[in-house]
């Protein structure tokens, strides 16, 4: 039985298209226009589909940027959400809570870090990186390590902490100077960072691929260059894998890549599968660096978030998602470049790693103005930086899904190509 006929008579065409106006009127009335959202609302899904009010249907390969690993409406989720649920939902950080505690031990165990924070977002998860760079340095004596480094191109949210450590200024524009302290360098300069670091660097924040800012993946040797001017120096080297984290690059933390570990790293996006989480792991040097007090979060590590978090964990590494990660990827890598290829006016080729991959336009083309013709054909996708078409399908993308999906922009492309 569909949706719609479970609910009662099925509406048509005209009704539907009047839901819609509705709603529209009613979000541009009351909601922030903070947002450029499509002239479209979402109502329901499955899998690697998404449907509207209209019941028009769409292949989701931005899959709420890169956070609904499992897809939509999958039922293990959906079971272990409402099984929590109906226990408790928050219980506030007074007391532990079972799925809290769980959800540590089991990342910790599969990652190799011994501490766990829990938080609500990426970039609460960030200010905890930015927070913790310094509050180390001052529970060892050392209050006077301040500097941060960061990377140009880099993004790592909107709050105000994790504003000032990403490294472009139109995100910064109009909210007064950024917290002092830090500077940004080319990413992938390992000289400029090192001709820059002294005693003074508390840490080295950095994301091992660039998913915003255009999917930019880390030059070999840099972030294990990142790791030794940490090592000698005294300074902390901090992994924002808020997007490259959960397997979406065919490893469960994307500097599994390059061998490459931090002292500590920021999750969030498919940690939760689609429900809010965010977590930061320790190394356990920085057990203390946070002591009661110094940095708290009032939802963090709720019962239900962590119940989420704790299936996709599970689906993870026991479902073969993360091998599946490596796989369509490279099935994705080989299709887009064929695209590129076939379009040489139009794209320049594909960049990324696993499932977190990007179309590379030229010729002045900018990538979010293609992102309607992408959604007339039934292809959901974003922006990465002005010129990349960012593919993040869900980690449960079948090899069929691919292909249709690069029908898709083969005919989007096809319509550039013809100005249409």
């Amino acid at each position: 039985m569909s949706e719609d006929s479970a609910a009662g008579a099925r509406p048509d065409g005209d009704d539907k298209a009047a839901r819609e106006a509705e709603l529209l009127a009613l979000a541009d009335r009351y909601l922030l226009k903070n947002y450029r959202p499509a002239r479209m609302i979402m109502r329901s899904g499955r899998g690697c589909e998404l449907i509207d009010t209209r019941g028009r249907r769409y292949l989701d390969f931005c899959a709420g940027v890169a956070v609904c690993c499992l897809g939509h409406n999958h039922p293990g989720l959906n079971a272990a959400l409402a099984e929590q649920a109906a226990r408790v939902m928050h219980v506030s950080n007074y007391f532990y809570n079972e799925q809290n505690v769980l959800l540590a031990a089991e990342l910790c165990q599969a990652t190799g870090f011994e501490r766990a924070f829990f938080c609500n977002s990426g970039a609460e998860a960030n200010e905890v990186l930015f927070k913790v760079a310094r509050r180390y340095h001052y529970e060892a004596g050392a209050p006077e390590r301040q500097r941060i480094f960061a990377f140009e191109r880099a993004f790592h949210g909107r709050t105000m902490g994790a504003l000032a450590l990403t490294g472009n200024p139109n995100y910064q524009k109009g909210f007064g100077a950024p917290l002092a302290g830090v500077e940004h360098f080319p990413f992938g300069d390992l000289e400029a960072v090192a001709a820059a670091m002294a005693a003074d660097v508390a840490a080295v924040v950095v994301e091992p691929i660039q998913g915003e800012g255009g999917v930019f993946v880390a030059p070999d040797g840099f972030l294990s260059g990142l790791r030794a001017l940490c090592d000698h120096h005294g300074a902390l080297l901090l992994l924002d894998e808020v997007q490259t984290g959960m397997g979406r690059t065919g490893t469960l933390l994307a500097a599994e890549r390059w061998g490459v570990r931090a002292d500590a790293v920021a999750l969030a996006k498919g940690l939760g599968g689609g429900f809010p989480v965010g977590a930061v792991l320790f190394d356990g040097k920085l057990a203390g660096a946070l002591p009661p007090g110094a940095h708290g979060s009032t939802f963090g590590g709720n019962p239900l978030a962590c119940a989420a978090a704790r299936t996709v964990l599970r689906y993870l590494l026991h479902e073969g998602l993360i091998e599946q990660a490596r796989e369509r990827g490279q099935q994705l890598s080989q299709g887009l470049s064929r695209l590129a290829a076939r379009y040489p006016k139009l794209c320049v080729g594909e960049r990324g790693v696993g499932l977190l991959r990007a179309l590379v336009l030229a010729n002045g083309l900018v990538a979010r103005e293609l992102l309607p013709l992408a959604r007339h054909h039934g292809l959901l996708l974003t922006a990465a930086g002005p010129t990349g078409l960012r593919f993040t399908p869900p980690l449960i993308v079948s090899a069929a899904d691919i292909d249709e999906a690069l029908r898709r922009a083969d005919a989007v492309l096809t319509d550039v190509a013809a100005g249409r």
